[in-house]
Order: C-alpha cells, then structure tokens, then sequence
C-alpha cells in the first residue's frame, strides 16, 4: 500500500474494490449462517401481497457492509493530520453505531416475528443521542463550522446561539441551532433510506450512486479520508447487489439501511454540502416525503394522495414491475446525483474566483 500513497485517486477506486471484494466474501458465510439458524424477514402484511414471497429470506445483510467499510477504512485510511484522522473515526463510529441500533431493530423483528421492530420512541431517541454527540463531536474536534452552505447564497451562520463552556485554555461549544439541524439531517436521511429499502436493490443502488458522488465530493474537497470512506461504501453496496438483485437473497435490514443513511448525512456535515446532499440523495427525500404527504393527507381527509406509500409502493400498485420501479429509481437518483455534484462544483468554483 505505500508504494500507492502518492496516487489518491487510486487508492479512492482501490477502496471500491477491497470493500466490494470482503462483502462478496463474507455474504454467502453470513446467509449460511442465517439459514441454519432460521433468521429472515418478516415482510408487512398491508404491503403489496406479491412481496408476501419474500417472508423468510435472510436479513441484516448490512452485518456484511459495514464489515467491509470498516476493514477497508482500517486500511487505507490516513493519518496525515489530526483533525482528517478524527473526521475519519466520527464518520465511522457514527455509521458503526447506527448499525448497531439497526442490528438491535432486527433481532427484535425476528424474535417478536412481525415486522416491527423497536418502538419508533426508542429509536428517535437512540437517533437523537447519535446525532447529537456526532456533532458535538465534529464541531469541537474535528474543525466543521457550525454552518449551512446553499449553492450561489450567503452561508447562513447557525453557530449565532452557542454556549461555550470552558475548558482549560479552550472552551467546548455547544452551537443549538447547528445541533438541531445535524440531528433533523441524521435522523431524516436515516429513517429516508431505511424507507426506501422495500424492494430488491433499490437502497442499495441508489446508496452506491449517491456515494460514488459524494466520494467525488470528498476528493474535490481535498478530504482524502472521507473520500475513502464514501468509495468504500461504494464498493459495499456493489458487493451486496450482487446477493440483493432481484429476486434477493438477502435483505441489508434496518443493520445496512439506517447505518448507511447516517453515514451519508455524516459525509455531508463533513464536507459541508448539507443542502448539496439533499439533492444527491434526493430519492431518499421523495421517499420520505411521500410518507409525510400521506399520513398527513390521510389523517385529514381520510384519502390518500398515493395508491401506497412510500413511493416505491406507489409505482408497483401502478402496475410497474418490481425491476423496472428499482431501475427507474436508479436512472433518477444518478440524474439527482449530477445536478447535486454540478451545483457543489459550479461553487467551488465560485469560491475559488
């Protein structure tokens, strides 16, 4: 590996194909595993009746993802600096945890044998320590500004109310708006990608795309480490479609979803394209929004707006199948990931002028 140090990019496309490789390695272990000892999905009787099929089929395929990412990230990552070390350990304790609380939703789901899992209490409360402490965490030793950056605008300073209390000759921050909007963004896009995942290789494919952007992001923004980060998602999320493409093998579960929703709201605080993210992930917003619309419209008239939400449902019901809703989504998420990356680029350089 030192003879690449002085190719980043490289090692960028490296991270790709070791996470990929570990995944496809250590998937048909983890399926053995979870065949013998009887652990599967419990699909949601009010879904589409076509996906009653699938009760059974092995989850938490995410086990296997965050594995891959975090053996990769142990390789390849750097130390070139503090605070780019420390960007590094955030980004990957973040995901590391929310995998976990994921990991717990699951067990519960197959011991309760139904398709909920935890309480919604339960895991906005988990959801909310992370995010909390991730930005604390950030803001006071890993150097991101308690700030939000909308293309072609004025920053807008949400560090304006903080308390700093002091410690020694520093003093540790506590900036409540930017806590605020950190733990809107983590829990939003966690519970967006955790919606989204209801089809065979649908938040898989849609998390590759979204990564493989935001790793370009990372290295344009001169942050190795989270560029690696976000490539070694990449590679995961190939290696898992691999077992996940219809009709699946194996389901990531709420293990790989709510992790990698986390990780990509802890990229994006990382390279301060908060508002550029939402329009990468873009299909995570549809999805989510298209729940808010419903419920809300539902509660209110006693009428849906969508023939089933989330919004993935909506085409199937349709009539579209499984496969042309999952592609479809695909084909939108990598248009949504260009505009994303166009306007981050068309204002860096804005900024650099």
């Amino acid at each position: 590996m030192l003879g690449f140090s002085a190719y980043p990019t490289f090692q960028v496309f490296l991270a790709i194909f070791i996470s990929m490789a570990i995944t496809m390695f250590l998937l048909p272990i983890w399926m053995r595993i979870l065949r013998i000892r009887q652990i599967g999905q419990q699909i949601r009787a009010d879904g589409p009746q076509r996906h009653l099929v699938k009760q059974g089929t092995p989850t938490m395929g995410g086990v296997a993802i965050l594995a891959a990412v975090l053996v990769t990230v142990v390789l390849l990552g750097k130390s070139t600096s503090t605070t780019s070390a420390l960007a590094l350990i955030l980004i990957s304790a973040v995901t590391l945890v929310t995998g976990i609380m994921g990991l717990v939703d699951d067990l519960s789901k197959v011991v309760k044998e139904r398709s909920l899992g935890l309480r919604p209490n339960a895991k906005m409360i988990c959801l909310t320590l992370i995010s909390v402490l991730f930005c604390l965490a950030a803001v006071n030793f890993a150097g991101v500004e308690p700030w939000v950056q909308i293309p072609f605008l004025p920053r807008i300073d949400l560090g304006v109310l903080t308390t700093s209390i002091p410690m020694g000759q520093d003093t540790f921050d506590i900036p409540w708006l930017y806590l605020l909007f950190v733990f809107l963004l983590m829990a939003g896009i966690s519970n967006a990608v955790n919606l989204t995942d209801g089809l065979d290789g649908l938040a898989a494919g849609t998390v590759m795309i979204a990564m493989v952007v935001m790793a370009a992001i990372a290295y344009r923004s001169d942050q190795l480490n989270i560029a690696l980060f976000a490539a070694a998602v990449t590679g995961g999320c190939i290696g898992f479609l691999w077992f996940n493409a219809h009709p699946a093998g194996i389901f990531m579960g709420d293990t790989g979803s709510l992790a990698l929703g986390a990780a990509f709201a802890g990229i994006a605080v990382m390279t301060k394209t908060e508002v550029v993210a939402l329009v990468v992930g873009g299909i995570f917003v549809l999805e989510a929004l298209s729940v808010i619309i419903q419920v809300g419209y539902f509660k209110l008239t006693h009428k849906r707006v969508f023939l089933m939400a989330p919004l993935h449902h909506h085409f199937e019901q349709a009539g579209w199948s499984e496969t042309k809703v999952v592609i479809r989504f695909w084909i939108v998420t990598a248009l949504l990931a260009c505009v994303g990356f166009a306007l981050f680029f068309a204002q860096s350089l804005g900024g650099a002028s």
